[in-house]
C-alpha cells in the first residue's frame, strides 16, 4: 500500500488551493495592483519611457544585464535542487530507516516517500521553465532596446509603440520571475509535508503569511507605495 492518507489529501489539497489562492491575488487587476510586484510594475513602465528619453543607454543595458544574471542565478539553482529531488529518490531505503530510528515517532513507506519527492520534483521543474522564459524574455528585451528608435527620431507614434512593447516585454519578464520565485517558496512549504501532513499544513499557512506580508505590509512595499502616490500627484509615473 502507498500510505496515503485522507489527512495526506487533505494537506496537498489545502497547499495547492493556497498557492492558487496567492497566485490569483498577487496577479488579479484589482488587488495585484497594490501589492509589491505590481507597484514595481508601474517602475517598469517608467523606466522604458524615460530609456527612449536618453541618448546613450549604457545604464540600461547594465540594468538588464543585472536582472539577467539574477534570472540565470535562480535558473540554474532550480536544475540543481532537481538533480537533489532525483537523488533522493535512489536513497529511498536509507532515508525510510533513518525516520524510523527518529524519536518523533516518524513512518513512512517507499511509495509514499517517492510520491513526497516526486511532488517536489514537479515544482523544480515549473520553477526552472518560469526562470528560463524569464531570462529569455530578458534577452528579447535586450534586443528590443538595441533596436529602439534614436533620441532625435522625430516619429513619435515609432517611439511611443517601441516603448509599449519592450515595457510588455520586460513586464512579463518580471512576471515569470516572480513566478519561479514563488515557487521556490512553497517549495520549502512543501518540505513539510516530509515531516507530516499537519506539518505541510502549517508550512503553508507560514509561508503565504509571510508572503503576503512582504507583498502587503512590508517596509519596502509602504515606500514604493508612497512613492506612487506621490508620483502620482506629480504626474510622473504611468497609470
Amino acid at each position: 500500500m502507498s500510505g496515503f492518507t485522507l489527512s495526506d489529501a487533505l494537506a496537498a489539497l489545502f497547499f495547492l488551493a493556497a498557492w492558487y489562492i496567492y497566485h490569483r491575488l498577487v496577479e488579479s487587476n484589482w488587488l495585484g495592483e497594490r501589492s509589491l510586484n505590481g507597484l514595481m510594475d508601474r517602475y517598469r513602465a517608467l523606466w522604458i519611457q524615460r530609456l527612449h528619453e536618453r541618448e546613450e543607454r549604457i545604464f540600461d543595458t547594465q540594468v538588464l544585464a543585472g536582472l539577467q544574471n539574477g534570472t540565470a542565478f535562480f535558473a540554474s539553482t532550480s536544475l540543481f535542487a532537481f538533480g537533489g529531488t532525483i537523488a533522493l529518490l535512489r536513497a529511498a531505503e536509507d532515508v525510510i530507516r533513518i525516520f524510523a530510528d527518529l524519536p518523533l515517532g516518524l513512518e513512512t513507506t517507499r511509495a509514499m516517500w517517492e510520491i513526497k519527492v516526486a511532488g517536489l520534483a514537479v515544482i523544480f521543474v515549473y520553477a526552472f521553465f518560469k526562470f528560463a522564459w524569464s531570462y529569455r524574455l530578458f534577452n528579447y528585451a535586450a534586443i528590443l532596446i538595441g533596436a529602439s528608435p534614436h533620441l532625435k527620431s522625430n516619429n513619435e507614434v515609432e517611439r511611443d509603440r517601441h516603448a509599449e512593447a519592450l515595457s510588455a516585454v520586460v513586464t512579463d519578464a518580471g512576471r515569470q520571475f516572480n513566478r519561479g520565485q514563488r515557487a521556490f517558496f512553497f517549495a520549502l512549504a512543501y518540505v513539510g509535508w516530509f515531516v507530516s501532513p499537519a506539518m505541510l499544513g502549517l508550512t503553508t499557512a507560514l509561508a503565504l503569511f509571510a508572503m503576503l506580508q512582504r507583498q502587503f505590509y512590508s517596509p519596502s512595499h509602504e515606500a514604493v507605495k508612497r512613492l506612487v502616490a506621490e508620483d502620482t500627484n506629480t504626474d510622473r509615473t504611468p497609470s
